[in-house]
């Protein structure tokens, strides 16, 4: 017998479930037979791809009940163990996401109520949650020998050999003593699992069997019932419907079924947001169901998380994850195909397949997108709830196409605007409510609405009554570039130089304004000539007394999400204008100084002060501490 010892992080887990962190322990049958289902898929594929050397056999999962010993029995005759994928799938939690895990129970204050084992594969420990003692008994058709895993869920678990002439696995879950809190005693009555196997593993592919006690009413000897007289006996009872739901009538398929189907299959507590049952037949025909989460999952954002739809051909499980069926911007839907028209050997033949697969992959991302306008058209509050989850990635679709997905997506945008704070609107409703005279989508970038708000820019278009989209996200400005435009309508954002907003008769007074302080604009300018590009009289400001703005290019929020990007050596710069306001008290002051020492001074703290009021970081906080107290000084000693 070799005794070992689980790793530190794997017995934290355990203990996390052993202490009966989740209401819900339920789950752990699912998540044993779901284990079963998948060994079976595998032997049956080998046996697909084994030119007749393997046998196929009559698939089953099979549960037993011993009462008097209190243990609880899973079998399958699928592909069975060796010793190394023991250790390796059984012995170590780390490879399952332990340690995203832990983090993820650290962040939540009610874990009580939340369900997410299924989500980080450690599907096969939340057996501890019932058991005082598991065993795994298995046999790998490559293997000779079979094994016994054993633990208590503490600190080790042993393996020894163990004879067995069939392969395949069973577990047995010894029960823990019932308490004043806990029934444990309920997974041994036949009631209560069947209960549970019709609840979550109904569709799982290959029948679940028990051994069941039935009533049966008693016949005469001439084979008659006889009336109030029954008897029990036993028979071997299938408890799974075992049709797949997406091999269902979709007619017959209800709401429903489908978020059953979800939560069960993906380990979900919450129903999705949307399901889509698909059934596309013609050159390419397939059968899909691509659901929607509710709420994105924990490594969305992650280098590791991994997109992608489980494959079926012919009804025989083939791959999950295939990314190949998932465009990159669709990263977070759920789902599976199941095809008659691709080779059953595809995983091991996947370039070749590439050009059916991404036929499909383009027909599932145009029935998404097809849907989400439909959701968007007929339920715009569920819509929003999406749009908060997922929106960015509609952006990136549009922007990492460099604009080819434009078409299809820009209809799914939603922002809030100046004059629509509360509720989103869509880039047509923002362009049905323009002006007459107006020729641009005008927008603002910032990290929040409250900064937008109180940028000095938007001033003049509250003034005047012009909308501006808010735009909270860095991705937000590189799709509007990458877009140039909607329905022939450009966007450009208020901090341009250029905005074309003003009448003749305002554009003639800035313009006759830059003309007679040109001396003093060019002062300022040589003042910070390695700051800014230009120095004008603002056409915007009507309170603050500056702003900084950009030419055509990049915008100031562009060149600073783009500097900071992780591994970014090269240097990316906006063409800077810093705005004055010709009606503000300080430019008036300004054109009395006449020395080239106080312009200096003066435009230095200017320029960081537009920087500060436009929310960006200065680069040198200690000489602007320096010249504002300087400031002070000749204020006091006045």
């Amino acid at each position: 017998m070799e005794k070992m010892k689980f790793q530190a992080e794997s017995k934290q887990l355990l203990n996390l479930m052993i202490n009966s962190i989740y209401s819900n322990k339920d789950i752990f049958l699912r998540e044993i037979i779901s284990n079963a289902s998948d060994a079976i898929d595998k032997y049956h594929y080998d046996v697909l791809m084994s030119d007749s050397k393997l046998k196929d056999r009559n698939y089953e999962i099979y549960i037993s009940v011993d009462k008097k010993n209190r243990v609880l029995t899973i079998s399958d005759n699928g592909i069975g163990m060796t010793k190394n994928e023991l250790i390796e799938n059984l012995g170590t939690i780390a490879k399952s996401g332990s340690k995203e895990f832990l983090e993820k129970l650290a962040q939540l204050k009610d874990s009580n109520n939340i369900d997410i084992i299924g989500q980080f594969g450690v599907g096969f420990y939340s057996a501890f949650m019932v058991a005082k003692k598991i065993q795994v008994i298995t046999r790998s058709y490559k293997d000779e020998k079979g094994y016994i895993f054993e633990s208590d869920g503490e600190d080790s678990y042993t393996i020894d050999e163990f004879e067995t002439e069939n392969f395949g696995t069973k577990v047995n879950i010894y029960l823990k003593d019932d308490s004043k809190e806990e029934n444990y005693s309920k997974y041994l009555e036949q009631y209560e699992l069947e209960d549970l196997v019709k609840k979550y593993s109904d569709y799982i592919r290959y029948p679940i069997k028990m051994e069941v006690t039935v009533s049966k009413q008693d016949l005469d000897k001439d084979g008659k019932p006889i009336e109030n007289k029954y008897h029990d006996e036993k028979e071997i009872k299938t408890l799974n419907s075992m049709i797949p739901l997406w091999k269902k009538n979709k007619k017959e398929v209800t709401e429903q079924e489908l978020n059953e189907f979800y939560k069960n299959k993906f380990y979900d507590f919450e129903d999705p947001l949307l399901a889509l049952n698909i059934n596309v037949e013609g050159m390419m025909s397939y059968k899909s169901l691509i659901f929607i989460p509710s709420h994105a999952p924990y490594d969305l954002y992650s280098e590791n998380y991994e997109k992608g739809l489980t494959l079926y051909v012919k009804g025989v499980f083939i791959k999950d994850k295939v990314k190949e069926l998932v465009p990159d911007y669709l990263k977070f839907i759920k789902g599976l195909v199941d095809s008659d028209d691709l080779s059953l050997n595809i995983s091991r033949e996947i370039l070749q397949q590439t050009a059916q697969l991404r036929r499909i992959k383009d027909s599932i991302e145009s029935k998404v997108i097809t849907e989400l306008k439909k959701l968007k058209d007929n339920d715009f509050d569920k819509y929003n709830k999406f749009f908060d989850l997922y929106g960015s990635h509609l952006k990136y679709g549009i922007y990492t196409s460099y604009g080819s997905k434009k078409d299809e997506l820009q209809d799914l945008l939603i922002y809030k605007s100046l004059n629509n704070q509360e509720k989103s609107i869509s880039l047509k409703e923002y362009v049905d409510k323009m002006q007459k005279d107006q020729k641009y989508i005008y927008y603002a970038a910032g990290s929040t609405n409250e900064a937008i708000n109180l940028m000095p820019q938007i001033d003049i278009f509250k003034k005047k009554g012009y909308d501006v989209l808010f735009l909270t996200q860095p991705v937000d400005e590189f799709c509007f570039m990458m877009m140039k435009d909607y329905n022939g309508k450009e966007f450009k954002s208020i901090t341009n130089e250029e905005i074309d907003i003003l009448n003749d008769e305002e554009k003639k007074k800035i313009e006759d304004l830059n003309n007679q302080n040109k001396e003093l604009l060019d002062k300022i300018k040589n003042s910070l000539k390695d700051k800014v590009d230009d120095v004008i009289i603002s056409s915007k400001l009507t309170t603050a007394p500056v702003c900084l703005s950009n030419k055509e290019g990049l915008t100031l929020e562009m060149e600073n999400t783009l500097n900071n990007m992780p591994g970014n050596d090269e240097k990316h710069k906006a063409i800077k204008v810093l705005e004055i306001n010709p009606n503000h008290e300080l430019f008036k002051n300004l054109s009395t100084l006449s020395s080239d020492e106080d312009i200096n001074f003066y435009s230095n703290l200017l320029y960081d002060q537009a920087m500060l009021i436009q929310g960006f970081q200065i680069k040198d906080p200690e000489n602007f501490s320096k010249l504002l107290t300087e400031l002070m000084l000749k204020s006091l000693n006045k």
